[in-house]
């Protein structure tokens, strides 16, 4: 009787650990997508930007496609982990939760989360109408670059402490997310120049000199 239950048990515990397993193989595509989606779009913005572009890069339908994607994949992020989290209560109990890593992870998931929402209602429709990032008033821009930033680090910092197993327990909360608002200014102080960068050259552009109709000699 006791070795059938030993075996019973082995083989709920094996099961779970496979369905954990699962959950976490989704929990990573949906990360590596979201991170391949955004700094795919922010390596063409840049290029764009060096190259003199202002207009690449910024239709309509490229960024409601990229929006819609990358929101799916912050759906699938939420979901996934928190059955991650369910299953890991079920064998740990609620010592589990006091784990700052796991923490840190909520929160840069719910800061992640709440400044999409401000991206999609706020920075896109701007960036849409104005038609160009560079053409946006100062205010708008920084805005828009601040929350750039907040979000590519936001998805490097979460994948980080993902794949950080050896952080668990050997770092306070603190700690763990020292780096993470250091990161996010450098990324702004970066974006910000650039634009400003490239706002001073198209400004300085020459203008063509207009040319006789017919003798074709410059006035």
């Amino acid at each position: 009787m006791e070795i059938n239950t030993i075996i019973s048990l082995f083989g709920q515990k094996e099961s779970m650990e496979l369905v954990r397993l699962s959950v976490i193989y989704v929990h990573l595509l949906a990360c590596c997508i979201a991170i391949g989606l955004v700094f795919a779009s922010d390596a063409e913005m840049v290029r764009n930007l060096l190259k003199g572009h202002k207009q690449a890069g910024h239709d309509s339908q490229h960024m409601t496609s990229l929006q819609k994607s990358v929101a799916n994949a912050l759906i699938f992020l939420w979901l996934t982990g928190a059955a991650v989290i369910g299953i890991d209560y079920l064998d740990k109990g609620m010592n589990y939760f006091a784990n700052p890593k796991l923490q840190a992870k909520v929160i840069i998931v719910m800061l992640l989360t709440f400044n999409g929402m401000l991206l999609h209602r706020y920075v896109l429709p701007a960036l849409l109408k104005a038609g160009n990032l560079l053409d946006l008033n100062f205010g708008v821009r920084m805005f828009a670059l601040f929350s750039g930033a907040l979000s590519g680090v936001s998805w490097l910092y979460a994948a980080m402490l993902g794949v950080g197993r050896p952080l668990a327990w050997k770092y306070s909360l603190t700690e763990l997310l020292l780096a993470y608002p250091v990161l996010i200014l450098l990324g702004f102080a970066m974006m910000a120049a650039l634009t400003q960068w490239a706002r001073s050259r198209s400004q300085a552009e020459p203008v063509p000199a207009p040319v006789w109709r017919l003798a074709g000699i410059p006035v």
